[in-house]
């Protein structure tokens, strides 16, 4: 079988699918363990998906070598993309009924608190290669390199990697090449707790607070009620569970994301989601119903995002364990922390943001998909979807001109 460039016996391709599965029942089974009322959720998923990483990548990689080349890490590229296809399409579907509705309702405050998030994770950034510079003496092209890779990893957002990546350039000391690969290790040291701690915000925030969560859900429902049903039940299905709408838009958004202005692009996440996002919220075109079934995308919405931490989180593990150091990580931490709780308090007695909607529109201005699942699971409604659809545009645009900033003024 011809695959990723070489050839993949069945035996192998057999074996790299155990390996997923296998990942997927212990990751779950540790996200069950509940401590306080605290839980990882699927983000246990991504844990089990780490240390898998760290410890058996590289002799995996090896025996699984053909022609002298490993495959291992495009097969995994491929899971983490399907996942991400798989949740943020669904995500956006299910949101799309009140998506308008909550956006025009809060429009200014969900961009004004992406905006914020951004910008206080850019200057704490700022604030890292300062400090570093001064204190480790190292090459400034490397520190800065290195920290604005922490901050894609920071805030998880692949856009921000590739415009790092894209915008160095060779200097007296270093290749671009270098340069490049310098901000691909920050990226896999803060990917971690990128993850984790955005994970366990949303979930301890409401603890924190007290907050009585029927109380919180009704609010929410009020903030961003449900358009008026659409669908009168005569409209012609092109197939029961609703796999064609869904591939339709999947396919629609591979394509919006893929079309590039300069080094930015709107990348598989941000095309997916917004075209689901229209085509939930009119759910029919004449007679044709585009809206698939509620079980499904709640189904393609798990199954994406265990698949996405498993594929991040299987190449993050690699990376972390090779190149990790204690004072990279702790920048990391300040990085994810800061712009959180800003964020977070910002929403809360400036812009009056009721709970669930301020902790999806964090979920989105700090482009976290996990916490997004973990954050519907705690608030048991998928309403919060739409704070988060709502934030996230913002914040991809913002995080990804100040990460090229930085590269560049820090050169």
């Amino acid at each position: 079988m011809v695959l990723f460039g070489g050839i993949l016996s069945i035996k192998t391709i057999t074996f790299l699918t155990f390996c997923v599965f296998l990942i997927a029942g212990l990751g779950y089974l540790l996200g069950r363990i509940t401590i306080k009322g605290v839980s990882l959720g699927t983000a246990g998923v991504f844990i089990v998906a780490l240390l898998f990483g760290a410890f058996l990548y590289n002799p995996l990689s090896e025996q699984l070598k053909v022609g002298g080349t490993t495959y291992v890490s495009n097969a995994l590229k491929i899971v983490e993309n399907l996942g991400l296809i798989l949740f943020v399409t669904s995500v956006g579907f299910i949101a799309g009924p009140s998506f308008f509705g909550d956006l025009k309702k809060n429009f200014k405050s969900y961009i004004l608190l992406g905006l914020i998030i951004i910008v206080i994770g850019g200057l704490s950034c700022a604030a890292c290669i300062w400090f570093d510079f001064k204190i480790f003496d190292r090459p400034l092209e490397e520190v800065s390199a290195m920290l604005v890779g922490l901050l894609s990893g920071s805030l998880t957002s692949t856009p921000a990697f590739s415009a790092a990546k894209a915008t160095v350039t060779d200097s007296a000391l270093f290749t671009a090449n270098q340069l490049e690969d310098i901000v691909a290790v920050g990226h896999g040291i803060a990917y971690l707790f990128g993850v984790i701690g955005v994970v366990l915000f949303v979930q301890l925030v409401p603890k924190f607070e007290r907050a009585d969560m029927d109380a919180e859900r009704t609010k929410l429902s009020e903030s961003a009620p449900e358009a008026p049903g659409k669908l009168t039940g005569s409209e012609l299905e092109l197939d029961p569970l609703g796999f064609c709408p869904f591939s339709v838009v999947a396919l629609l958004g591979i394509l919006v994301g893929s079309f590039k202005f300069g080094n930015f692009s709107l990348t598989t996440t941000g095309g997916c989601l917004i075209l689901a996002l229209i085509f939930g919220h009119f759910q029919k075109i004449g007679k044709i119903k585009i809206m698939p079934e509620e079980a499904t995308l709640k189904v393609f919405r798990e199954l994406g995002l265990m698949l996405f931490l498993i594929g991040a989180g299987v190449a993050g593990g690699a990376s972390f364990v090779k190149y990790f150091e204690w004072v990279y990580f702790i920048y990391g931490i300040i990085m994810t922390l800061l712009p959180m709780i800003i964020g977070f308090i910002f929403a809360k007695y400036v812009l009056k943001l009721n709970l669930l909607n301020n902790l999806g529109s964090i979920c989105g201005g700090m482009t976290s998909t996990p916490a997004l699942g973990t954050l519907i699971g705690t608030a048991k409604t998928e309403k919060v979807a739409g704070a988060y659809a709502s934030t996230y545009p913002i914040a991809l645009v913002a995080v990804v001109i100040v990460s090229q900033l930085l590269i560049i003024f820090f050169r």
